[in-house]
């Protein structure tokens, strides 16, 4: 059966009614009142009623109810610290958790844990029951999942350095404009490579490559410099310092996972342990802003139905606006206008309507308005802004009444069937059924280990990315480099080697020439006399005897021997010097 069918197959049958005879009587903002006449008790069983509306406070006039087909038009819950925000949260999330919608919420101190446990009654809510006319409350907790970004008091939930995109990246860093654009240049590079971004070490690795690369990517993609890639890297340090690592790897968290319902059409509440992560108010917003965008893009239209596919509670919802760029504020706008359409309300928590920029602010139709205090008159002011997003009622000064509110109490408009918000009015916040306050470790660990999702999340994946592949890179191009560089000098080895043996056989050559011609003189002289000698004996002139020929040879061979060696000699002497 699809859920919105298990959803009111499960109202109409097993849902106590609400009111005994009471007349319904619209009033001017179409909010459903009941007066009631007799004996004004209600058997209360469930804050989801008949008319499919959320009950959720009460008046002077009787239950006050948020229409669930105007639940996805978004709300706010503003008020000081300690006059029952959290309290009127864990009220609404319950109500919509009997009503079939899942909830995330992010739990900053602990004190939402509870709503996952049966609550009691105490003498605070024995006064409510009296005051609302309601009797025997059956206390029950909600189904729960618990989730923390560290891995410790519940489920991991991750995301990709890839999917977060440079725009959130860059606001999480505190990174300025021309910072950031190296950070734009960084993501192109990577699609353009086909390289994965998903943890922070492939974020290391990319920006240790295009700094190497710089004066090639500068003429495709702009300027790189090494400055900006220093300042990006130290403030990637510091986040890792802060926990951010933890936050960045797979497997990454499956937006789908927050809409589940449990077999009897019960809305599964999404807790997030926060108390850790809100140390670091940008990685906290970031994280939440990241999860609103991934609804966003990964939900179909649904348009208005009879109730919400999620809530999503944003609590501490000043971080998210806080040093954050236009143009990211901008987006922030168009997705919480937009989501309403993809089934999806969104309710900030805040301390005062103030801390929300006047275009978001202007999207949040439910409302419900806590105490303010005001002793400055800077205080004043914020108290009279607060006023002046409500719609007024003559019977009270709005303004007034902000600062008279006691704990639990509040200002509620709601909007009506036609989306127009409803006359503003002081109300009480109903009590929740669940238990109010923090549960035990050993609670929360019995309930991570019985939930639907355990173990999916638990054990992070590392698997080839953009680090790996360019180590591998950088590991093959050293060795490349290496190799060329004995290549080199074995080159120049073998080179000066043959230039020795040249040399050697150059100088063994000369030296060989020199007594060549030196013998080649000494034959010549001798050949020459011997002739002469011969050619006189033949003509009859008078010859020497044969021991002066002898003689006479032998100082000319040696004279011509001396000449000759003397003067290759220097020859080559000279030559050397020359060259």
């Amino acid at each position: 059966m699809p859920t919105e069918s298990r959803i009111f197959a499960y109202n109409r049958h097993n849902r106590r009614k609400i009111f005994r005879n009471f007349a319904v009587r619209s009033v001017q903002s179409g909010i459903y009142h009941h007066a009631f006449s007799g004996h004004r008790k209600i058997n209360w069983n469930n804050m989801y009623t008949s008319e499919k509306t959320l009950y959720v406070a009460h008046g002077p006039n009787g239950p006050i109810n948020i229409m669930g087909r105007m639940a996805n038009r978004h709300g706010l819950i503003a008020g000081a610290t300690g006059t029952g925000k959290t309290v009127s949260l864990q009220v609404l999330a319950e109500t919509f958790s009997q009503a079939g919608v899942p909830c995330f919420m992010a739990d900053m101190k602990g004190d939402l844990s509870g709503i996952s446990q049966t609550g009691a009654m105490s003498g605070f809510i024995e006064k409510r029951c009296a005051e609302f006319g309601i009797s025997d409350p059956q206390f029950h907790g909600c189904p729960v999942t618990f989730y923390d970004v560290f891995g410790e008091k519940g489920h991991p939930m991750r995301t990709t350095i890839s999917d977060m995109g440079p725009e959130l990246l860059a606001r999480l860093l505190s990174l300025n404009e021309t910072q950031t654009g190296i950070l734009n240049i960084l993501f192109r590079v990577a699609d353009d490579r086909g390289l994965l971004l998903l943890d922070m070490k492939d974020l290391r690795a990319m920006l240790t490559y295009i700094a190497e690369h710089a004066s090639e990517l500068t003429k495709t993609y702009g300027t790189v410099s090494s400055q900006s890639v220093g300042a990006i890297q130290r403030a990637l340090l510091a986040l890792e310092n802060q926990g951010g690592n933890y936050f960045f790897g797979e497997p990454e968290f499956n937006i789908l996972d927050l809409i589940r319902t449990t077999p009897d059409g019960h809305g599964i509440m999404s807790v997030l342990a926060a108390d850790r992560l809100m140390l670091n108010p940008k990685l906290y917003s970031s994280f939440l802003l990241w999860l609103l965008s991934d609804l966003y893009s990964s939900l179909p239209e649904v348009g208005d139905q009879e109730l919400p596919r999620l809530v999503f509670f944003f609590d501490e919802a000043h971080t998210l606006f806080t040093d954050t760029p236009r143009s990211l504020v901008e987006k922030i706008e168009q997705v919480v206008r937009l989501i309403r359409s993809k089934g999806v309300g969104v309710y900030f928590v805040t301390q005062s309507p103030t801390d929300i920029p006047d275009p978001v602010l202007a999207q949040l139709g439910n409302r419900i308005q806590h105490a303010l205090r005001a002793f400055t008159p800077k205080e004043l002011e914020k108290v009279r802004a607060a006023a002046k997003t409500f719609r007024a009622n003559p019977d009270f000064k709005t303004e007034d009444a902000i600062m008279q509110l006691g704990t639990g109490e509040a200002l509620v408009s709601f909007l009506d069937d036609k989306g127009t918000p409803t006359v503003v009015e002081r109300a009480k916040i109903l009590f929740p059924l669940s238990q109010i306050g923090a549960i035990t470790d050993q609670q929360r660990e019995q309930l991570i280990k019985s939930s639907a999702i355990y173990g999916r999340y638990d054990n992070m994946i590392d698997r080839e990315s953009a680090f790996e592949v360019l180590l591998a890179e950088s590991e093959a191009q050293q060795k490349a480099t290496e190799q060329a560089k004995a290549d080199a000098e074995q080159a120049k080895a073998d080179a000066k080697a043959a230039k020795e043996q040249e040399k050697a056989e150059k100088k063994s050559s000369k030296k060989k020439s020199i007594w060549s011609k030196v013998f080649g003189a000494v034959i010549t002289t001798v050949t020459a006399a011997l002739g002469t000698q011969v050619a006189n004996s033949i003509s009859g002139k008078k010859t020497k005897s044969t021991e002066s020929v002898t003689k006479s040879v032998t100082k000319k061979a040696i004279n011509s021997a001396t000449r000759t060696a003397t003067r290759e000699i220097t020859r080559s002497i000279l030559g050397n010097m020359i060259k």
